[in-house]
C-alpha cells in the first residue's frame, strides 16, 4: 500500500505537552447541589427539578475558586471579577511551570503565548501579568483571546500552529483558564442558569507547542479549519448585564452538532484524502451528555471512543476552552495512538462555530 503523502509533509507544529491546574477547593456534586438548595430554597422554586438537572449532567464533582462559602459575599461583578483575576494568576501560573517543565522547556524559551479565557476579563491581561512572576522575556509576543468560550481550546491549538508553521524555530504557549463558578447568576432561576450550576466547573490548562525545527516530541498538528454556522449567535453565549455574565445557552446545540458536525468534519478529512475510518484518536471538547452523545452520533462512533472526554466531564465537569486540553492531556499520556496514526482534536462554541485540528501522532 502506498504510503499516505501528508505522513511525508513536515507538520504544522508539535505538541510537546499539556499541564493542568486547579484551585484547591473540589466539592462532591451533592455537596454544591446541597448549597444550592439552601440558597434557592425561599425563592418558591422547584427544588426537586434543580435535583434532576444536575443529575442529569452525570458530573460527579468540581473544583471552584473559592471555598463554597465565600460566595455568600461576592457583591457583584466588580467582586467577582477581582477574584478571578487573582485566582487566573495562581492556576495560570501553575499550569504553565507544569507544561513548561514536562516538555523540558523554561519560560525564557517562549516566544508566543496565547491566552483564552470567558470568564474574566483584565487589563493587563492575564499572559502580560504572568509575564513577571513567570519570568517570561520582555520580547514575548502575546496574544489575549476572550469570547470564543468553548471552541477556544482547540482554536487556541489551531492558532498557535498556524503561528509556527511560519515560525518553526520557535515556541508557543497557550493557556486557558476558566473560573466558570464566578460567573453564576444567584438570582436567576432560569434553565440554562440552573444547568450550568450543575454542569461547569473552574481550572486551568496550558499546551506548548513548537515548531517544526525545534524537533520536540508530540503529536504534529498537521491541518486545521475552522467553521463558522450563519445566524446562530443566539445558540450559546453571554448577555452582558449589570450583575456580570449571564449565560446564553439553547436547547438547541445537541441538534445544531447533528446536523453540521459529520460533513465538516468529512469535508475537512476528504481535503486531505482522509476519511472517518482513518482516525485513531477523537479529542472532543466535553460540552456535556446530549452534546457528547450527539458527537459520538454525528461522528459514527461510540462512548468508548470518547471515553476521554466521558471521564473528564463526570470528574470535574465543563470546564469551557480548559476542558478539551485536559481531554488532550488525558489521551498523551494514558491513551496515545502508535506512531503514525491520525488523530483529531475538535471543540464547538459560541458563534456558533466549530473548530478542527488534524494530528498525526
Amino acid at each position: 500500500m502506498a504510503e499516505h503523502p501528508l505522513r511525508r509533509r513536515p507538520g504544522l507544529a508539535s505538541i510537546a505537552a499539556v499541564g493542568e491546574a486547579f484551585p484547591p477547593n473540589f466539592y462532591d456534586q451533592e455537596t454544591l447541589l446541597g448549597a444550592l438548595r439552601t440558597h434557592w430554597a425561599t425563592r418558591h422554586f422547584n427544588l426537586d427539578r434543580l435535583a434532576a438537572l444536575h443529575r442529569n449532567v452525570l458530573v460527579g464533582g468540581r473544583h471552584l475558586a473559592l471555598p463554597i462559602e465565600a460566595y455568600a459575599g461576592l457583591r457583584g461583578f466588580g467582586d467577582a471579577n477581582d477574584a478571578w483575576l487573582r485566582v487566573a494568576q495562581e492556576v495560570g501560573e501553575a499550569a504553565v511551570r507544569r507544561a513548561l517543565e514536562a516538555a523540558g522547556l523554561a519560560p525564557a524559551d517562549v516566544d508566543l503565548m496565547l491566552f483564552v479565557t470567558v470568564t474574566g476579563v483584565a487589563t493587563p491581561s492575564i499572559e502580560a501579568r504572568l509575564a513577571n512572576r513567570l519570568g517570561l522575556r520582555p520580547d514575548l509576543k502575546r496574544l489575549p483571546v476572550f469570547g470564543l468560550g468553548c471552541v477556544a481550546g482547540a482554536a487556541g491549538i489551531a492558532r498557535a500552529a498556524d503561528y509556527l508553521a511560519g515560525h518553526p524555530d520557535e515556541v508557543a504557549v497557550l493557556l486557558s483558564v476558566e473560573l466558570c463558578s464566578l460567573t453564576l447568576q444567584r438570582d436567576d432561576l432560569s434553565v440554562p442558569n440552573l444547568i450550568a450550576s450543575g454542569l461547569f466547573g473552574d481550572g486551568a490548562a496550558a499546551a506548548v507547542l513548537a515548531g517544526r525545527r525545534r524537533r520536540l516530541p508530540g503529536p504534529q498538528v498537521v491541518a486545521t479549519r475552522s467553521v463558522l454556522y450563519p445566524d446562530t449567535e443566539r445558540v450559546m453565549g453571554w448577555d452582558v448585564t449589570e450583575g456580570g455574565f449571564r449565560l446564553v445557552l439553547s436547547a438547541e446545540v445537541p441538534d445544531v452538532v447533528r446536523a453540521h458536525l459529520r460533513q465538516d468534519v468529512d469535508a475537512f478529512l476528504g481535503d486531505h484524502g482522509l476519511d472517518r475510518t482513518d482516525i485513531a484518536s477523537w479529542v472532543a471538547h466535553p460540552g456535556g451528555p446530549k452534546v457528547l452523545v450527539a458527537m459520538g452520533e454525528a461522528l459514527g462512533i461510540g462512548e468508548d471512543v470518547l471515553a476521554p472526554a466521558w471521564t473528564s466531564l463526570r470528574e470535574v465537569g465543563n470546564l469551557s476552552s480548559t476542558s478539551v486540553l485536559l481531554v488532550l492531556q488525558d489521551v498523551m499520556r494514558h491513551h496515545r495512538p502508535v506512531r503514525g496514526s491520525w488523530g483529531m482534536i475538535l471543540a464547538m462554541g459560541p458563534g456558533f462555530c466549530s473548530e478542527l485540528v488534524l494530528v498525526r501522532w
